[in-house]
């Protein structure tokens, strides 16, 4: 939700999710969308442009991880 709403304009966002090798289709009906920076977040385009192992490249950690470390589980 947080690069969709950094990324502001619909240009943008058809061109970051193309670079994320998102199909050209569904990058500009999602850019075009009108619904909200959470409900862009779930949908499959985003969901699978943005994997978890993007995130992680991105410098950013799981909490999930964080979760499973401080109770023994990793």
């Amino acid at each position: 939700m947080c690069y969709w709403k950094q990324w502001r304009k619909t240009r943008t966002n058809v061109r970051n999710l193309l670079a994320l090798e998102t199909g050209k289709r569904q990058a500009i009906l999602t850019a075009l969308s009108s619904k909200g920076y959470w409900h862009l977040a779930r949908i499959l385009a985003t969901q699978t442009a943005m994997s978890n192992e993007w995130l992680k490249s991105q410098g950013l950690i799981s909490v999930r991880d964080l979760r499973m470390k401080a109770h023994g589980y990793a």
